[in-house]
């Protein structure tokens, strides 16, 4: 297995790198001394280059492993007037495959960008528009998406995403009765576009990234934050708040997981049949199967009501589908329109714009008014669809309530 790389700092048009053992070889130019202040070229080189407004880039491009071959890629980009402002190099069987965060002027496009990459010698070029968050460098950040890890099991779904970009992620469950076990060796499979690797409550964790291989160092770096999650074992932030409803009743919202499914259940066989259906849109089968998936932390969160007895008479669940994110909710009937269920959308929501989430979506019937008003009241941008009676409500989240949200500081909800 290939080592990683350290990233290279701040490199300009004239780049300066250290020598990395049992790789490539980093060619140094050093600039002489800085002329004095009343030398007229004192001014700095890049001077001029950051004169005008500017873009970010991510770039992705594979090489030759000879001399040379990144001394040619550094050259053409100093050509477009562009800043190298970090680099990881994955070296590979055939090649090595250079990553860049860049600093372009503002109207250089992809095209021409990719265009003059492989003319110096670049392949299978991949780039994609960076913001600020990128400016972290990567042991900085591999290291807090760890410590979110190590809090929350729930988070590694999110992590995962987090360290290699725009995927898809799954949970295959291990095989029921009479199924073919799906498991992967203990180390895991990396093929190409598709690495899987073994999930720490059992079954396999699978990450697909069409378009975009991944590299032995982002497979390794995976593999390193499952192992994390596994060795820790399930933990929910124990954190709650408590509330008092307009009629003056107490109620603590906290984190919920499978050590709640006794009184998730208890809730379930109190709530009337019309109540289910309109979470369920239909009958409501076997609750512990569907309850033990719903609470368990690879598919997302779930909140808990519970009253001042301990008696839990809500729940609320975020659960990641895909690039998409789905909000549900279940009130006890007896605990109905006295403010519980918007409570809960309002925190998952939150939830979800820490976690990044560009919107949320709730499927419903026309007839459920209650979750219709709970979402009208988060005030968010809705789009609506109804399709044979059932509704999907879709929130657009605030851009400004998601920025800094890569990198969240833990959880915030339920804090007190």
């Amino acid at each position: 297995m290939s080592r990683d790389i350290s990233e290279v700092t701040r490199m300009h048009h004239h780049f300066a790198t250290g020598v990395t053992a049992g790789f490539r070889s980093w060619w140094t130019r050093r600039h002489g001394p800085p002329p004095p202040a009343d030398d007229p070229g004192a001014r700095p080189p890049s001077a001029e280059r950051q004169a005008g407004p500017t873009a970010l880039w991510r770039m992705r491009t594979t090489v030759k492993d000879e001399p040379g071959s990144l001394a040619a890629l550094c050259t053409a980009l100093a050509g477009l007037r562009v800043d190298i402002l970090s680099l990881q190099t994955h070296p590979l069987t055939r090649g090595t495959v250079d990553e860049f965060l860049l600093r372009a002027p503002a109207e250089l496009e992809a095209p021409e960008l990719v265009r003059a990459v492989a003319a110096a010698g670049g392949a299978d070029t991949w780039t994609e528009r960076a913001d600020a968050h990128d400016l972290v460098d990567a042991p900085t950040r591999v290291l807090g998406l760890a410590a979110r890890t190590a809090l929350d099991a729930a988070e590694l779904p999110l992590a995962l995403r987090q360290l290699l970009g725009r995927c898809t992620i799954r949970s295959l469950p291990a095989a029921g009765p009479g199924g073919a076990p799906d498991e992967v060796p203990v180390e895991g499979v990396l093929e190409d576009t598709v690495l899987r690797l073994p999930a720490p409550e059992g079954g396999v964790i699978s990450v697909e990234r069409p378009g975009l291989p991944f590299t032995p160092a982002e497979f390794a770096r995976a593999r390193a934050l499952v192992e994390l999650d596994a060795r820790l074992g399930p933990r929910v932030p124990r954190s709650r708040d408590v509330l008092t409803l307009a009629e003056g009743n107490d109620i603590t919202v906290r984190r919920a997981d499978t050590g709640d499914l006794a009184p998730a259940k208890a809730m379930h066989e109190r709530c009337s049949q019309h109540t289910l259906g309109m979470r369920y849109h239909g009958p409501v089968g076997d609750a512990d199967r569907y309850l033990n998936h719903l609470l368990g932390p690879r598919f997302g969160r779930t909140l808990a009501a519970l009253t001042a007895s301990g008696r839990l008479v809500g729940l609320g669940h975020l659960m990641w589908d895909g690039d998409e994110t789905e909000v549900a909710l279940l009130v006890e009937d007896a605990w109905q329109r006295r403010g519980i269920g918007s409570e809960l959308l309002g925190r998952l929501v939150a939830m979800a714009a820490e976690a990044g989430c560009e919107s949320v979506y709730a499927v419903t019937q026309s007839s459920n008014t209650g979750m219709v008003a709970a979402m009208r009241g988060l005030g968010l941008p809705l789009d609506y669809l109804m399709e044979e009676g059932t509704l999907v409500i879709t929130a657009r989240l605030d851009p400004a309530a998601r920025a800094g949200s890569r990198l969240p500081q833990g959880e915030r909800v339920g804090q007190g």
